[in-house]
């Protein structure tokens, strides 16, 4: 140790290790411990030197507001507690929170429907991903609900619509439907199916009845064409 760093240590002892009499009757507490290590004891009991809350302007503010003083929406100060303490505190209260619509939601959710899109192996470190891209839609002036989504395996140039009533007891017509892109932004009916075919890289409801995506030219060469479409429902 160099004697700059003896004297630090001294510095650090003298400051928070003087001897405090006022504690002397407190079990196992002679003197001041560091001032920062307090907060972090994950105990009960009161901090040792705890903060001095004088010329805060939060508490000021709080002591000068009628409204806010008594307010059940400010969490409480414990001023004489460590961090861990307040942490505890704080969980409870969230967790009371968030118990009773967490009851109320999970009794009111069901099953509506079950459909089987494929099948993986055994292995799941073999299985890839083939659900990509599910964005949600509401129409609330329809009362429907539709769900966009692409499969990877054999079916990249197709989109997938999946299509419910938000009154489960009601169903709709075409619940599932694909569409598939290909090669429908070819120049005529004689261009080779394979030259131009598309591929879906994204896609989002523009409003209730429009679908706008992005498409991607599939040939594997440079300066793949992107195309921005935006498709009718109907």
């Amino acid at each position: 140790m160099t004697q700059k760093d003896i004297t630090f240590v001294a510095d650090f002892l003298t400051e928070h290790f003087n001897e405090a009499p006022e504690l002397y009757n407190r079990k196992g507490k002679y003197f001041n411990v560091e001032r920062v290590g307090q907060y972090l004891k994950d105990e009960d009991d009161d901090l040792v030197s705890p903060p001095n809350t004088e010329g805060n302007q939060w508490f000021n503010f709080l002591k000068d507001s009628t409204h806010l003083k008594e307010s059940p929406l400010l969490f409480p100060y414990y001023p004489e507690k460590s961090l861990h303490f307040v942490k505890r505190q704080m969980e409870g209260v969230i967790d009371q929170c968030l118990q009773k619509p967490a009851d109320v939601i999970g009794k009111s959710v069901h099953q509506a429907v079950c459909m089987s899109l494929y099948k993986t192996s055994q292995s799941e470190d073999s299985t890839p991903q083939l659900f990509k891209l599910p964005f949600l839609w509401n129409d609330k002036t329809s009362n429907l609900h539709y769900v966009l989504f692409t499969m990877l395996e054999n079916s990249i140039s197709k989109i997938h619509i999946l299509r419910r009533h938000t009154d489960t007891s009601r169903c709709v017509s075409n619940g599932i439907l694909a569409v598939e892109f290909g090669n429908f932004l070819n120049n005529s009916i004689s261009e080779s199916s394979d030259t131009r075919c598309y591929s879906c890289l994204d896609a989002h409801f523009y409003d209730d009845e429009t679908v706008t995506v992005v498409l991607k030219e599939s040939v594997q060469q440079e300066g793949k064409e992107r195309v921005l479409a935006q498709l009718p429902l109907s």
